[in-house]
């Protein structure tokens, strides 16, 4: 019979009725496109790869908006609005996530519909004649990198997961995946995809027109935080493996930057909507279209608080976004990165500090804040810290400051080694590896990295002890206490469990 490609995603566990055998729907749907009759040319798969790439804008999986997974689950950013849709996004910043949780269940799908489609993609392309061969190997390429960057952020989250190589056509193959693989062998995938990535002809960097699109310089980034990861979270493997090739991957990303210093890029040209294509320091973005009505970015209105008009000309009427006075207080006097990310909100349906780091006041954007912002998912100073991180492991601590320092002097700051004059930062951080994290969670605030720094950065019961030290008072109404081991990875969402208990057991504390 025929297989009919739908546009709804295959998730793991979903049954669909369409791959019933019965003889008298054994005929062509006029409403819909087999899956055997859909790639006929190159041009298909194109269209299959945008789908992919369309996939990740979601607010449920990479976009804009996803910061309820990571920001707010981290000690960045919070809630003072435990009561809204249920109170279910109040659960990950309280660390009281059920697995019951519909937005938890719609971050898990989204992740599962991004990689149905990148498989698809990938079947297209191995499926279609296509003229040029360094053409196939670029759309692979491409593929390859959408699905390792979808699985990075899963195993990060849950651990061990369902892992799908390959496009599922009938429920037997869907039950088969039904299943979680041990998180060494999801992390064994990544790398092999990413690796795999590299044996193309994409280039370095994207030029204007192919902005948010994969690029090699993006895929020896993301290499080598993968790697540096599985050094800092992974009990099993080669160790030393990992760290070596985490320093070789972020070199050959770092090598192919397009400037000598981060202090020729400002800081603020970063976030600027009218350089969003040209800034040197943007690795991979997820492109908005500043003005048009189904594609433009409302990160700036939506972060901003009533009376405010910093961000956007839209006038907004809620209290903007929670900053936690926790990250406030860790700017040092002077840095111009809180003046350019935070501002205290003053009128009375406010009055706390909210998110300014993404603008757009354009006349295009106009009074209903219809922004022209990318999300910047990986850019240069972020490859930075991590160089600065690898070289600290290796025990180069003079080419982990080299690094370090060079994030600090673009923003302005005193160097590492004047600062040991400071009691108070060197009480504060009082290792390299604090000074360090301190930079990147005040250089990468609100762009999705502080969760995951977290959880590279100290062990779990390290992590729990961590949180715990907090002041409770500067993390807003959600109880520091909650915290636990348990919250080092999210719940399996329930409905997904209850597909197979023994295949798809809950992670321990749910």
């Amino acid at each position: 019979m025929k297989k009919y490609l739908f546009r709804l995603p295959i998730f793991i566990g979903l049954i669909l009725a369409s791959f019933a055998c019965n003889d008298f729907l054994d005929q062509e749907n006029p409403n819909k496109t087999s899956v055997e009759s859909y790639f006929q040319n190159e041009n298909d798969v194109e269209r299959a790869l945008n789908g992919a790439y369309q996939s990740i804008r979601s607010n449920y999986l990479l976009g804009e908006r996803s910061t309820a997974y990571t920001e707010e689950r981290s000690d960045n950013m919070g809630r003072l609005d435990n009561q809204s849709s249920s109170g279910e996004p109040f659960q990950f910043t309280d660390f009281s996530l059920l697995p019951s949780n519909t937005y938890l269940k719609n971050h898990w799908s989204a992740h599962f519909e991004a990689i149905s489609r990148t498989n698809f993609a990938l079947h297209g392309i191995e499926t279609v004649n296509f003229v040029d061969d360094a053409t196939r190997a670029r759309y692979r390429s491409e593929a390859l990198f959408l699905r390792a960057l979808i699985y990075f952020q899963l195993v990060r989250k849950w651990g061990d997961v369902p892992l799908v190589t390959s496009y599922l056509f009938t429920t037997d193959e869907i039950e088969t995946h039904t299943i979680r693989e041990k998180k060494e062998t999801v992390y064994a995938q990544i790398v092999k995809d990413l690796t795999n990535a590299l044996n193309s002809n994409l280039p370095d960097h994207q030029p204007i027109s192919g902005k948010g699109k994969a690029s090699k310089a993006a895929i020896n980034g993301l290499l080598g935080q993968v790697y540096l990861t599985m050094y800092t979270t992974l009990e099993e493997g080669d160790k030393q493996a990992y760290l070596n090739n985490a320093k070789k991957y972020l070199l050959e990303a770092y090598a192919v930057r397009k400037f000598t210093q981060l202090r020729e890029i400002p800081y603020e040209d970063v976030f600027d909507v009218e350089k969003k294509s040209t800034n040197p320091e943007i690795i991979f973005q997820i492109v908005y279209i500043q003005g048009d009505k189904d594609y433009y970015s409302s990160v700036a209105q939506a972060n901003q608080a009533k009376g405010e008009t910093i961000n956007s000309q839209y006038k907004s009427t809620g209290a903007g976004t929670f900053v936690n006075p926790d990250l406030v207080k860790e700017y040092e006097e002077g840095d111009l990165r809180k003046e350019w990310s935070v501002k205290y909100a003053s009128n009375a349906v406010a009055r706390n500090w909210f998110i300014t780091k993404f603008r757009d006041t354009s006349t295009a954007a106009g009074t209903l804040g219809y922004g022209g912002n990318d999300w910047i998912v990986m850019r240069y100073a972020d490859i930075i810290l991590m160089l600065a991180e690898v070289e600290m492991y290796l025990g180069n601590n003079t080419a982990a400051i080299g690094y370090l320092n060079q994030v600090r002097e673009r923003a302005r700051m005193p160097s590492y080694e004047e600062m040991q004059n400071n009691a108070d930062y060197k009480k504060k951080y009082s290792t390299l590896k604090l000074a360090i994290l301190h930079e990147r969670r005040v250089e990468l605030a609100f762009e999705n990295h502080r969760w995951y720094d977290l959880l590279r950065f100290f062990s779990p019961n390290e992590l729990v002890q961590y949180m715990h030290g907090k002041n409770q008072d500067d993390y807003g109404i959600s109880n520091l206490l909650n915290f636990g081991t348990k919250d080092i990875y999210y719940p399996i969402p329930f409905d997904e469990v209850k597909l197979n208990p023994e295949k798809m057991y809950q992670n321990p504390g749910y």
